[in-house]
């Protein structure tokens, strides 16, 4: 039996799919039940709730075999830290009281470092919460830059034909699908190969500047020269705003911003780093068809 936490997510979807589809039993856990009834099979339980609840994560990960878990995002929480302090909480107390032995948990680059990373800093005290658990192996996924993440400029694209954010157009970054998180999230699930605390670095295919990525996504959108703008952080900031972010998000991702431009999350890759999914094979399966579809819409 394997628990998923975030089983409607970007990461925790997929990771369902794959061990669905290999015939394991999964419980999944979700804020929303309407999402989690699109996964259904023999041999799946579905539990809606928030991970707020102690006492419902205890019951979502009793008899688990291994567990996947993540801090939910909060877009709209009035203190980022603080929610993800206490979503962290609630998941180390219950992984102790149901006496789970292993976990796989999803982080970011940049979570060796305790401060200045704006949300990485939550996910870095989660990995040190659930490092103090005695007798829990876990493995944290320090992730590159979800290329998911370019999905929200397509507004800004159709609108007004450029890229952009606070990060510098020409710094050179990890970028990662989402489904190679997954893909290696499910096997270590399934193997328990891990003992104590360790952390897996996961990079995508290549480093990827956002400005290079914009002129990728340009030539596969059929939109030549494409432009990427990199925004002051005071204007990225009351953009993130005016879209529905909680001041105190925006200021954070602003703050994990500054952290790129800075040169302060640095990650050096390896064979084992590297995973199989390109951003041009991303384009054409992913950022492609979203564009397409909204466009129509």
């Amino acid at each position: 039996m394997y628990t998923i936490l975030g089983a409607t997510g970007n990461v925790g979807g997929k990771i369902a799919d794959i061990l669905m589809k290999k015939g394991e039993k999964v419980r999944l856990v979700a804020r929303s039940l309407d999402r989690l009834r699109a996964k259904t099979g023999p041999a799946v339980e579905l539990l809606a709730g928030t991970v707020l609840d102690t006492d419902f994560l205890v019951k979502a990960f009793t008899g688990s075999d291994a567990v996947f878990t993540l801090v939910p995002p909060d877009p709209k929480t009035a203190d980022f830290i603080a929610y993800a302090d206490a979503a962290g909480e609630s998941i180390a107390q219950a992984l102790k009281i149901a006496r789970v032995k292993h976990v796989v948990n999803l982080s970011s680059v940049g979570a060796e470092l305790p401060s200045g990373t704006g949300p990485i800093t939550g996910l870095h005290n989660q990995e040190e919460r659930l490092n103090r658990i005695a007798g829990l192996h876990v493995l944290h996924l320090r992730a590159g830059y979800f290329m998911e993440n370019l999905l929200m400029n397509i507004g800004l694209i159709r609108a007004k034909g450029i890229s952009g954010s606070a990060v510098r157009g020409d710094i050179d970054i990890p970028m990662i699908a989402s489904r190679d998180i997954a893909s290696h999230a499910a096997m270590r699930l399934m193997k328990r190969d891990f003992i104590g605390s360790s952390v897996q670095y996961l990079l995508g295919e290549r480093n990827l500047s956002l400005g290079h990525a914009t002129d990728i996504l340009g030539r596969k959108v059929g939109i030549a020269g494409l432009g990427y703008v990199t925004f002051p952080y005071e204007e990225a900031e009351k953009g993130m705003i005016a879209a529905g972010l909680s001041p105190d998000m925006s200021r954070r991702y602003v703050e994990m911003s500054r952290a790129f431009n800075e040169g302060r999350i640095v990650v050096k890759r390896t064979a084992d780093t590297t995973t199989p999914t390109s951003f041009e094979t991303f384009c054409d399966e992913v950022f492609v068809p979203a564009y397409t579809q909204a466009k129509a819409a």
